[in-house]
């Protein structure tokens, strides 16, 4: 079957990969337009578009896909179906209707749970212990389709937004392969998703991303998790500003975001309940360092505080 793949980052890049190894033929692919990244803000191509291009695959960036000329390449794609992963835009109905074989998604959550951009992070800072993948028929809605094949992975107490996403993308590649095999065979069935249950993952803003020492120390843990491998969760101490990339739930108590000990074992900070051993972190413009070679150059007392 004829595929148009749509999806930017590399959760999409790894469902990508998985339908080159099929037996279905990806007649192109469509992604985000190139966008400033690294210090010197250079123009980067998503992984998407590195993957495809380097397979020698039609690769689409239109701006924007409510205009003619965007509508008129992806038909002359003459694709049967589409198949989308995190592709960051929603796809407007006249585009939902160029294949004759629908469009998929692959959404990294077990809808109606998780609708929305950010359901790993959600997932983890919410503390769910169970997150997995959907394959859902497209409509205009937000990942409000049917749902035509689902499954479940537990989330461990060590993963991280990058751990997880990783096994997710994998499922989210094998599925797609199956729901497209089933697709072809007219054995794909789909069911409404529940009425009950829906939440939604929006993006999650700055604020977020800073560590609040007042929370219980489960929910600190649960943010530097979600924020890792991107953006971090941040901190300050002294007015110096850091990011926070490992960390253990210990006993503890203090006033949140009293420094209770710095050694060899890391620094452990009181949070509203409990406290944290942050284990890895990383000044402003520094490299990331376990907590005892990070303690060499920057030295913590019992008694000092990160601000709130």
């Amino acid at each position: 079957m004829r595929i148009l793949f749509a999806g930017t980052p590399e959760f999409a890049a790894r469902c990508l990969a998985a339908l080159l190894e099929s037996r279905h033929d990806v007649c192109g692919v469509m992604t985000q337009p190139d966008r400033p990244a690294g210090r010197g803000l250079a123009p980067a191509a998503p992984p998407v578009k590195k993957l495809a291009a380097g397979r020698g695959i039609p690769v689409l960036q239109p701006p924007t896909l409510r205009d003619a000329a965007a509508l008129d390449e992806i038909r002359q794609l003459r694709p049967e179906a589409l198949v989308t992963a995190a592709f960051g835009l929603l796809l407007p109905q006249q585009v939902l209707d160029v294949a004759p074989r629908g469009a998929l998604n692959v959404h990294a959550s077990l809808l109606p749970r998780w609708r929305g951009a950010a359901p790993v992070q959600r997932a983890l800072l919410a503390g769910d212990e169970v997150t997995g993948v959907s394959i859902m028929l497209m409509d205009a809605g937000l990942d409000t389709g049917p749902v035509l094949l689902q499954e479940a992975i537990p989330i461990s107490r060590e993963d991280t937004a990058g751990t997880l996403t990783d096994r997710l993308a994998a499922l989210g590649g094998m599925l797609a392969v199956h729901a497209l095999d089933a697709l072809e065979a007219g054995e794909l069935h789909a069911f409404p998703q529940a009425a009950e249950g829906v939440t939604y993952a929006p993006k999650p803003g700055k604020p977020e991303f800073r560590v609040d020492w007042r929370e219980a120390a489960s929910k600190v843990n649960r943010r530097v998790r979600a924020f890792n491998p991107s953006p971090g969760a941040g901190a300050r101490l002294r007015g110096v500003d850091f990011k926070i990339w490992g960390c253990d739930i210990a006993p503890g108590k203090g006033e949140p975001g009293e420094v209770l000990s710095a050694d060899k074992d890391g620094l452990r900070v009181a949070c509203g309940e409990n406290a944290v051993v942050i284990t890895e972190l990383q000044r402003a413009g520094g490299k990331r360092l376990k907590a005892a070679d990070f303690l060499r150059g920057f030295a913590a007392s019992p008694g000092e505080r990160f601000e709130a």
